[in-house]
């Protein structure tokens, strides 16, 4: 009895020691909930437009969907110029979840006919008559984002996995910074011979979030 005492009292030591050596596996959870208050809500790129033309008027719209689940945080995604709000260019369903080296994965998902929930994100419950087994998962377009410091995520894809096709590209690239002010996104195409053949050349769009 006294040797397995000592075994479990070694046991609930070592677990301690781990966690300490690793704070963030510790603070994963909180990190992701700060992840997702910054992520969630309207941004915009007017004022970037205003001073560099080499850039449009995007808005952006996140808004987290499916909340009974508990395998992940969902949230959709759409994107939009300012003239056409009504006709998004980019629709996506992303899953956010942590992962135990302390980083947390932005899981990057389409779905069929995503006009038809052109506006879904003004919505109590977005995509309600959608479910996970709807979407297309954008094999190796995952974002992964580090905590930098106390109030920002650093991330971005790995490795040239994200196919394109878009402009002869054959692979994309995202990288992104985000706060609670809103987020800078950097989304790029390069083909075969690594030349960028589309996104923009001279950094990435800056988002400021203009509500919650």
């Amino acid at each position: 009895m006294r040797r397995f005492i000592i075994i479990f009292l070694l046991v609930i030591l070592a677990g301690k020691l781990n966690a300490q050596d690793n704070p963030s596996a510790k603070d994963n959870s909180n990190d992701l909930s700060l992840l997702v208050s910054y992520m969630e809500g309207s941004f915009s790129s007017e004022e970037q437009s205003k001073a560099d033309t080499n850039y449009f008027d995007i808005r952006l719209q996140m808004k987290r969907i499916w909340t009974d689940r508990a395998d992940a945080i969902w949230i959709y995604v759409e994107q939009a110029v300012s003239s056409k709000l009504d006709k998004p260019y980019r629709q996506r369903v992303y899953r956010v979840l942590p992962l135990k080296d302390g980083t947390i994965e932005s899981v990057v998902f389409t779905f069929p006919d995503p006009l038809k929930y052109a506006g879904e994100w003004k919505k109590d419950e977005p995509l309600l008559d959608l479910t996970p087994a709807d979407l297309i998962l954008r094999v190796g377009c995952s974002v992964f984002l580090s905590k930098v410091g106390d109030s920002s995520f650093v991330g971005s894809t790995r490795d040239k996995g994200c196919e394109s096709d878009l402009r002869n590209a054959k692979y994309a690239s995202s990288e992104v910074v985000i706060n609670k002010d809103g987020m800078k996104s950097w989304d790029r195409g390069f083909n075969e011979n690594e030349e960028q053949v589309w996104g923009a050349t001279k950094g990435g769009y800056i988002f400021r979030k203009v509500n919650n």
